[in-house]
């Protein structure tokens, strides 16, 4: 058995002779899937054969996602004695760049840089902000993603240094039911979306009978656009797992299991190290710490099936069946895997427990609002300016995660789909609504596991109706009929609205269809699979009853309701759209008015893109300006 005091000073030496007061250059490189599809790796190339070829010595340590995933690839230098200085969306000539002039010429290249980690007297000497001081990120409060982005998460030393497992000892000098007391305290309810009360659900498991218990991890992140799950896996693995220890000593458990989709490849792979890690230490096994407590942690790779994210489901995955939800009661809490009692959360709620448990359920109380404690992550894409991760109080409006936090929109803001593909659509009006789980409700959304899609005036509500619906049809297993029938009914319904075919009817066979499977739906996802139909009929029934009229889709989306058209008094001839047409349905020479082809356009809309005038809009196709595209060659000023 190994003390854990020991490791814990063995391991804040290491952090304070390696990387806080390291005698060393230290390089910090974002190196999360975000990182890496943004170049990252590439970057790293170059630092490695800098380093070389001047014959430096300096540490490089390869950190997770830190939130702010428009900047990446993030590159971060910490010189001797200096506060750690980053650097933005870095290129491998920009990264050869700041490396020479930060360690060899000893001009340090200030005016590259993003932001530092000192104080506010580095920021007066250099004149570079302070790096959590940027909109995106001082609005925020860090605790689940508190290491994300300032770790190693391959090291398990750095995950101690900074705390880590100190929760998990409290909890195991505390007893069990102090631990759940504490989670009572706190308020915290389920980041997955339903919002339950996290110790009702553990006080349930602990009370049940049974000598088998289990603790599950929901990993299954499905939602299109959302990376919660992941980035904290990636740059947090032993936060999950120690929310995970402290579940199974509260619960009597003695295995737990991590279901994640085999679709995050660098997750799973730091989720061995850091379990392989935990073995080898003590922390894992038999007998953990000599209080006899034996908790085993294992990896099973799901197949991509989003239903699997709802608790049944994923129970039956688990045992090798198809992942199909069941009836409930009885409820995993009582009857879970292997007909034992189970406790389910997702990897968000496991990765908040351990700060709870260490600093007491009163402290996080602090955060958030009354029946909404604590802070909630968040994936913010789509048309706004700064994406990213984030994690904010709960209880912040729409508005200020859009405008203060996301940066606001380009083009027009015209409406946020929070939740995912089950959620709903809301327009500027309702951006005032805080979120909470109870207001989003409210609204005809709901906050799900936390996916924000923010959309500008270039988005047509009806097809992203038509796409969610689309998604949830694919993704329901079948099961029951409401699920099954009602969302093909909505998607052919809506497929013929964007073909220029639908009827006044057409809206109220969709509100039926959606309200039959809001109220007889089986599980979760066919209860809330038409919110994206119903929400955005209810905020933008204009748009639809444009289409269905007028035969027309103004934001140029829907192919057979527009035709494209360039308009005299924006375009300045500069070019760009006759460069980009694969069609040549473009023609004009420079500083002459541009004009498009119609019989020769296939409406791709790469014009639409590399306009920076917004000069080539959609009109409906009766329009007749129609019967002049083609013919003008005015030359504009």
């Amino acid at each position: 058995m190994h003390n854990f005091n020991l490791l814990r000073e063995n391991a804040l030496q290491k952090w304070d002779a390696e990387i806080a007061n390291s005698p060393a250059p230290v390089i910090f490189l974002g190196t999360g899937s975000c990182g890496i599809a943004a170049g990252a790796l590439e970057v790293l190339t170059t630092i490695q054969h800098v380093l070389a070829e001047q014959a430096i010595e300096a540490r490089i340590i390869q950190v997770g996602c830190i939130g702010p995933c428009y900047l990446e690839p993030l590159m971060d230098i910490a010189l001797p004695g200096q506060p750690r200085i980053s650097y933005a969306n870095v290129t491998p000539e920009k990264a050869r760049k700041i490396l020479l002039g930060s360690l060899v010429t000893q001009d340090v290249p200030h005016g590259l840089a993003k932001g530092h980690f000192g104080g506010d007297d580095f920021t007066q000497q250099s004149g570079i902000e302070r790096f959590f001081d940027l909109p995106m990120l001082k609005h925020q409060v860090r605790i689940i993603l508190r290491n994300c982005g300032l770790i190693d998460p391959e090291q398990l030393e750095h995950y101690l240094a900074r705390d880590g497992y100190a929760g998990f000892m409290r909890a195991l000098a505390d007893g069990p039911d102090a631990v759940i007391n504490e989670l009572k305290i706190s308020g915290l309810r389920g980041r997955g979306g339903a919002g339950f009360p996290t110790y009702k659900k553990w006080e349930l498991c602990k009370a049940a009978q049974g000598e088998m218990k289990y603790v599950v991890c929901n990993a299954d992140e499905g939602d299109p656009g959302a990376f919660m799950n992941r980035a904290l896996i990636e740059g947090d693995p032993h936060a999950v797992l120690e929310g995970m220890l402290i579940g199974g000593y509260a619960i009597g458990a003695r295995e737990g299991h991590i279901y994640v989709r085999a679709e995050y490849p660098l997750a799973i792979e730091r989720l061995k190290k850091a379990i392989v890690q935990l073995h080898a230490c003590g922390l894992l096994g038999k007998n953990i710490q000599g209080v006899g407590f034996d908790f085993d942690i294992f990896i099973r790779e799901g197949a991509g099936a989003f239903v699997c994210g709802e608790e049944t489901a994923l129970i039956a995955s688990l045992e090798g069946e198809r992942g199909m939800p069941r009836p409930r009661p009885p409820f995993p809490a009582s009857k879970g895997l292997k007909g034992c009692p189970t406790l389910i959360n997702n990897t968000e709620t496991f990765g908040t427990v351990p700060s709870i448990i260490r600093n007491g359920g009163a402290w996080f109380q602090q955060f958030g609002s009354k029946g909404n404690a604590g802070t909630k992550t968040f994936s913010l894409v789509g048309k706004v300016r700064n994406t990213g991760l984030i994690e904010v109080p709960l209880g912040m409006t729409l508005r200020q995660i859009v405008f203060d936090v996301g940066g606001g929109t380009r083009l027009p803001f015209k409406a946020i789909q929070t939740g995912g593909p089950l959620g709903g659509c809301l327009p500027e009006a309702q951006l005032d609504t805080p979120i909470t789980y109870e207001t989003m409700r409210e609204q005809g959304s709901i906050m799900g596991s936390g996916g924000l899609i923010v959309m500008d005036e270039s988005t047509c509500i009806v097809d992203m109706a038509r796409y969610f619906i689309s998604f949830a049809k694919e993704e329901s297993c079948g099961n029951c009929t409401p699920c099954r029938i009602g969302s093909r009914i909505l998607l052919d319904t809506l497929e013929k609205i964007v073909r220029g075919e639908g009827e006044l009817e057409d809206l109220e066979v969709m509100k039926r269809a959606a309200d039959t499977m809001n109220k007889t739906s089986l599980c979760g996802l066919g209860q809330a699979a038409s919110n994206p139909v119903s929400s955005s009929m209810r905020y933008f029934m204009d748009e639809y009853e444009k289409h269905i009229t007028d035969k027309y889709c103004k934001p140029a989306v829907c192919n057979d309701l527009f035709n494209l058209y360039i308009t005299p008094e924006r375009c300045t001839g500069c070019t760009l759209c006759v460069d980009v047409c694969s069609e040549k349905a473009i023609t004009g020479a420079r500083k002459q008015l541009h004009v498009i082809d119609i019989l020769k356009c296939i409406k791709c809309r790469a014009c639409v893109r590399v306009c920076n005038r917004n000069a080539i809009i959609g009109i409906p196709i009766s329009d007749e300006n129609l019967l002049t595209l083609g013919q003008s060659s005015e030359v504009v000023s």
